[in-house]
Formats: C-alpha cells, structure tokens, sequence
C-alpha cells in the first residue's frame, strides 16, 4: 500500500503554512503606491436618485478620486452579466435587469453602492463618504417572496410585471394533474426555505492595479477564469489579454465567490483613471448588505400516493426570491440546478415543478452551498415524514416503499437526473441500524420524565455534482524531476493541494514534497472551471489522473531512449522506469534529466483536459434525535448518525472534514440562521453578527459517520464528490426530527430556523 496515495489519511500538505501565519490573503496583500476605498451604500430599500452633492467630499483630506455611476457609465464601463438563463413557459427569456457597478437612477436593495471613494487611507476614505449628500426620493418596496407579485406590491422593474423574472416549468402537467386526480392518497405541504448569509470567514476583497498596460485584479475569489470572463462580457470593452485575475489563499467561499461582484469592475475602473492600485476589503456589515444571499424559497407540494403507499404523482410550485437584480448564477440556481432533484431517491412516475422567479428589494440571490440542491431535498424529504404521518405509516417504512433499488441502475428520474449508482435503501437500512432506530421510543419516554421533548428524524439524500465546464491539468516537470501541476481550480480551504498531490503519488510514486501545485492566476493557469459544485477533485482530479498516465508514457519514451531500448519494453513501477525482466533501470528524476533541454526548458509538459459528461449523485441517510424544553423552546441536538455513498474517497480526513463543515452549516440553516428584512422598511434587520446567530462549537455534536461506497461509474476516479453533501442531509433531517417531538402538540411543520422562540409559539398554538 501506497504511504501517500489515493485512500491515505494523509495530513494536510497547507495546514503548515496557514498555522505558521506564512498564508497570504487579500488583505495581507499590498501593493506600492496603493490607495484605499469605501462604497458609499443606499440606506435605502427603493428610492431614486434626485441629486448627488460630491463637493464637500472632493475636497476632504487625502482624497484622490470620487465615481458614481454616471461616471462609470461615460467611460463605457458596462453592466454586471448574468450568465445563466431560465426560460418562461413560452419560450421567451426571461428578463436580466440592468446591473451597474455603481447605482444610476434608482436604488433597489439597501446596501446598493452608490458612490466609490478612494483616499490614501481608509479612514481618510469613510470621513470623505460621509461629507457625501445624496438626494433620495424614497420609494415603496417589497421584500418578502410571497408577497412580491402581489397586485399592490411595488413593482421594481417596468419590463418585469407582477415583479416576475420567469415562469418556468419542468415535467408533464396532463400527466401528473391524472396521476394526483387519481390518486387513493394526496398530501399537501407548504414550506419555506429561509435566506441565508455566506459568512465566509474571510471578506471579500480586491486590489485593482493596472500594470505595463494590463488591468490587474488580485481577489478572493473561486475561480480566476469566472472572474475574467465576467469582466470581459460586455463590461470592459477590451481584449482578453488586457486583463488577469490573481487569487492567493481564500478563507472560504461557500459560493458566494464565485461571482464579479460591482465592488470589482468600480475598483479597476477607479485604478485605470488614477493610474495607481486600489485596495477594498469588505468590512462584515458591508458582507451582510452586498454578498449574494443563499436559498429563500417558498414551495408547495402536492404528491399523490396508491393504495401501497407508492407515489403516483408530484406537483411543486415554488417562488423563487432572486433580489433587486440577477446575480451571474441565480436562474440557474432556482430551476435547473435544483429541480432535477426535487425527486431524491424515489421512484415517482410523473412529476411537474413550476419555478416563478421574483424580484424583490432585497441584496441578490445566488449559489450558496450546495446551489439550488439544498433546496430541493430539504422539500421532498420534508414531504416524506408529513407524508407518512398522514398516511399513518412509519416515516422509514414510506421510504423503503418508494427508494430506487440497485437493480435499477442506472435510473433516469421523472425530472431529468441520470443516477448512474447507488445502493439506497441498503445506505437506510445501515443508518437505522446505527442509529438504533427501533430503540427510539425508550429514549423517547426517558426523556419525557425529564419533560423534554425528544424527536427524532431522518432524511434520504442525493445530490447532484461533479459536472460543469471541463478542467485542464498541467504537468510541468523540471530537470530534477520536480512536478509543478497547473490546476484551474481554486482552494477554498478544502485542502485541494493535499488530495491533487495524493492523485499525482498514486500514479508516479514520487515523494509529495517533490510536487508543486499552482492554482489562482489567469496568466498561468490556461483555463479553468473554478470551484463549485464539489467538482475540484470529481472533475480536476480526474483531468490529473489522466495528465499523469499521460506523462508516464511520455518519460517512458526518453527512458527507452536512455537505456537504449525499445519502448515496449520499459515498465513503471514503484516511481522507477525498468527495462522488463532485467534489473535496468532509472528512477523518474533520472529520466527527468535525461530528458530536459540544456537550455534550462522542462524536462516534460504535459496538458490534458476532462469534460464531464454527466453529474455525479452523492447520497446518503442522515438521522437526528432532537430534545426539546416545552417551557423555553430551547432545541439541543442529541444523536446524529451519518451514512453516505461518495463513491472513490481520496483522503478520509479530508472528507470527514467536509462531511463535519457541511453538518454545521445545515444545521445553522436549519435551528439558527435567517437574514430578515423589516417588511416596512426594507432594512436588513440581521446585519450583524449580534442579530444573525451563527453555529458555534457547543451548536454541534459529535457525529456518528460510516462509509458504504459503491464507485461512481462516470467518473474516471470513480469520484462522486463531498463538498455539498452535509449541508443538503442535515436541514431536513434535523426539522424532520422537530416535527416529530412536536406531534403530541399537534404541531405538523415548523419553518426554518427552528429557533426557541418560533418552538415555543409552536407549541403554545401561535405559529412562526
């Protein structure tokens, strides 16, 4: 066995350099010359633009430069695109609203940039903002997602009536309207999934420059090559070699990263006029008001049932709250990311989902954790456990009726997902077992002479992942056989440079120390998909695997030249090149000098690109226990058991990390997190870390986690990826587990977050 290899608990190759202080992210970045800026922000939801008085700013201490948006707008800079599309049902597009890096006109979300201000220090920068008046005629304004296309709700664009972005529709409406009409069962269910911050734990930040010619842009970011292509489409009217993207180390993205947000295209803007860097960093207020949001659905299900208790038939209806304006993502987010797994593991023989996009004046919405999966599996397994206590059956028994079966695969679902694998109701019955499921009531009664109320809940996961655009691996290897890999993803704390090493180890069987890995610079890095949707190692890693064969046929070429044989007769093995049935031989750095050009050039260059071409489908069985005080609603967590199917593993402590990252976040959504716009005001009432609660240590618990893996076979590793899976399993699973100890109360939903004091109305009759 391999000591660094695929399947190693290898330590972390990163973790030195980020415990030492030796990381480098954007704000530990500073370039000569460099000023400072602030944004001056709407304080508004909705109001226009009569005037801006700029005079007593101009003149203030260390100011070098103002911009608003008709500034922007006459130097030819161009709108923020949104790159993804969601017809309607006729075929029309849908509406892409102007988006300028600088409001003009009108603002529409409080915390909109208004005006960008550049001194030579922060402080300097913020005083000038403050001598800023702007002349604001306020404006009604909506927030709320059901009531956006309200007839008396304010409209936020002319070109979008009712507020509506799209109306989308997947799925056969005659078929599944006969399937519910004759169904012997129907449940109905209404739920809503609540908005939610990223939070990463690093702000987002950017130095613009313009250097020998070229703007330069340094960002924390996922993905240089998304950053530049968004800046090139219709922005900057420019060519592509006039601009390269820098990203360093980046703490955290969560998706929220992903995008060319307006802070960027006003800060290269601003460096190109004064002809020196511009350096932002957001503080966390200026996080909370302009980072796109995640999640913010309300969804209506209807699903018919035979005799058998077998789905007949599902209908859902969803409002998708999109913001004041598209981000780059968001269409896509509410209706194709999502929707192809409103069906989860089940069998279900017809289905239509509707998907109305709204706009609202509230900060965009976009990929947040898990994109638009999150959303749809936290509806169909919140629709299994209301399901089976209406029906009177146990929640686990509606499962095993409904699960796809291995003999099944592969399966093609109702709404267009391909599930290639998957041993789903063996991964329910293990977590049942695990989870000493049958043994609950026990517990139950226990915990009720304490006068606790004790839940428990489970949720049957599949995610979709591992696809997207291709990825290219580079291998550079120099004249003393060290390996520089040219990879177009971007670490986000996920520990890329130890996995893609283990990759490279178990092909070459070289030293990992000997291995360079080089993410984040569009001037190196060729092309890239970047990272999202838990692709790096599905997608990249793959496109590594496959570099790496191909370098070892390359070096077997040289390696024949140099012992002076032919090809055919050279083996690899154990990092050496040997001539079969001999001891002759030269290790992989031999043959790497052997090999390199006296003009210093590499010894080998080799590139090769992967394109996916379908999803992977993590998947897997969460079950929670829940306790809860009936005269405070304080919810403590009491068992969570884990059982997933994630296909080849690479390092298992790089995953356990992911599984124990994801569990966190999902339970934040699920018992503490909910960004809160005041329906009058439009003002975000949880701009802070003192009124958006986020999961500590003592929020989480230990996990009991296992392993059944069945390889994906779509993937050349096969991989089926991680990254999403725990922030799709826990929500559903941990509410499922809130019904449940509610029942006796004759609670049958409670909305996330399932704070104590939306469970203590609950179970007092007073709702939410």
């Amino acid at each position: 066995m391999k000591k660094f290899g695929i399947g190693q608990p290898a330590a972390r190759f990163e973790d030195r350099r980020f415990l030492t202080g030796a990381g480098s992210y954007i704000d530990d970045e500073n370039l000569p010359g460099q000023a400072v800026c602030v944004f001056l922000r709407s304080p508004y939801a909705h109001a226009r633009i009569a005037g801006i008085e700029l005079s007593g700013a101009q003149v203030a201490d260390g100011v070098v430069g103002i911009f608003t948006g008709p500034d922007l707008r006459a130097a030819g800079i161009g709108d923020l695109p949104c790159m993804a599309d969601a017809p309607n049902a006729d075929g029309s597009p849908c509406y892409k609203p102007p988006r300028p890096a600088l409001a003009i006109g009108r603002v529409r979300h409080v915390g909109e940039p208004v005006a960008l201000i550049v001194a030579e220090t922060r402080a300097q920068a913020q005083d000038a903002a403050e001598a800023i008046l702007v002349d604001y005629e306020e404006l009604p304004s909506v927030v709320e997602t059901g009531a956006a296309m309200a007839e008396d709700a304010p409209r936020l664009w002319r070109e979008a009536p009712d507020n509506r972005c799209f109306d989308w529709y997947a799925g056969d409406a005659d078929a599944t309207a006969a399937a519910l009409d004759g169904a012997e069962h129907r449940v109905e269910l209404e739920l809503i999934n609540n908005r939610l911050a990223p939070n990463s734990m690093e702000p987002r930040g950017t130095i613009a420059s313009v250097e020998d010619g070229r703007m330069v842009l340094r960002v924390s970011c996922q993905g240089v090559h998304y950053i530049k292509r968004m800046l090139l489409n219709g922005v900057f009217d420019c060519a592509e070699e006039d601009i390269r993207v820098i990203c360093k180390d980046v703490g955290g993205g969560f998706g929220a990263k992903i995008f060319c947000y307006p802070e960027y295209v006003a800060a290269l803007h601003a460096a190109r006029v004064l002809g020196r860097p511009v350096k932002w960093v957001a503080e966390r207020g200026e996080s909370f008001l302009s980072d796109s949001h995640g999640r913010d659905h309300v969804t209506r299900f209807e699903a018919g049932f035979d005799r058998e208790f077998r789905f007949t038939g599902l209908r859902v209806s969803t409002i998708a709250n999109l913001g004041s304006s598209l981000s780059p993502f968001a269409p896509f987010v509410a209706t194709s990311a999502g929707v192809p797994m409103l069906s989860g593991c089940y069998r279900i023989p017809c289905a239509l989902a509707r998907v109305r996009g709204v706009f609202t004046n509230t900060a965009p919405v976009d990929a947040y954790r898990g994109a638009g999966r999150p959303e749809a599996i936290y509806a169909i397994e919140r629709l299994m456990d209301a399901a089976a206590r209406r029906l009177g059956v146990s929640p686990a028994e509606l499962r095993r009726r409904n699960l796809i079966r291995a003999a099944e695969m592969p399966f093609r679902t109702v709404l267009g997902s391909h599930y290639d694998s998957g041993e789903f109701p063996q991964i329910l019955e293990r977590a049942l077992e695990q989870s000493d499921w049958h043994g609950f009531e026990e517990r139950r009664a226990q915990a009720l002479n304490r006068n606790r109320l004790r839940g428990i809940g489970l949720a049957s996961y599949i995610e979709r992942c591992g696809g997207g655009a291709p990825e290219q691996a580079r291998l550079i290897v120099a004249a003393d056989g060290r390996i520089h890999l040219h990879i177009g993803t971007m670490s986000n704390g996920q520990g890329h440079e130890t996995a893609f090493r283990q990759i490279l180890c178990e092909y070459l069987e070289i030293e990992p120390e000997r291995i360079n890995v080089v993410q984040g610079d569009s001037d190196i890095i060729v092309r890239g998909g970047g990272t999202s949707g838990s692709r790096s190692v599905p997608v990249g890693g793959a496109a590594i695997a496959a570099c790496a064969k191909q370098l070892i046929a390359s070096a077997s070429g040289k390696a024949a030249d140099a012992l002076e044989v032919s090809a055919a007769d050279i083996r690899f093995e154990a990092g050496r090149f040997h001539v079969a049935g001999t001891d002759r031989g030269l290790g992989f750095a031999e043959v790497a000098a052997h090999a390199a050009p006296p003009d210093g050039g590499p010894a080998f260059d080799e590139t090769y690109s992967f394109a996916p071409e379908q999803a992977t489908y993590p998947n897997g069985v969460h079950v929670v226990e829940v306790e809860i005080d009936p005269e405070t609603g304080e919810l403590d967590l009491a068992r969570y058991t884990v059982v997933d199917d994630f296909g080849q593993v690479i390092n298992p402590n790089l995953l356990l990390g992911q599984i124990h990252g994801g569990i966190a976040q999902g339970l934040g959504q699920a018992l503490l997190e909910d960004c809160h716009y005041d329906p009058q005001s439009g003002q975000l009432l949880t701009a802070s870390y003192m009124d958006y609660a986020m999961p500590r240590a003592d929020d989480c618990l230990d996990i009991d986690f296992s392993l059944r893996l069945v390889p994906c076979k779509t993937n050349p590793l096969g991989i089926k990826g991680a990254g999403e899976a725990g922030a799709i399993g826990a929500p559903p699973a941990i509410m499922n587990a809130v019904a449940d100890a509610l029942r006796d109360h004759g609670v049958d939903h409670v909305d996330m977050p399932a704070t104590p004091q939306a469970l203590w109305r609950a179970i007092r009759g007073r709702g939410n």
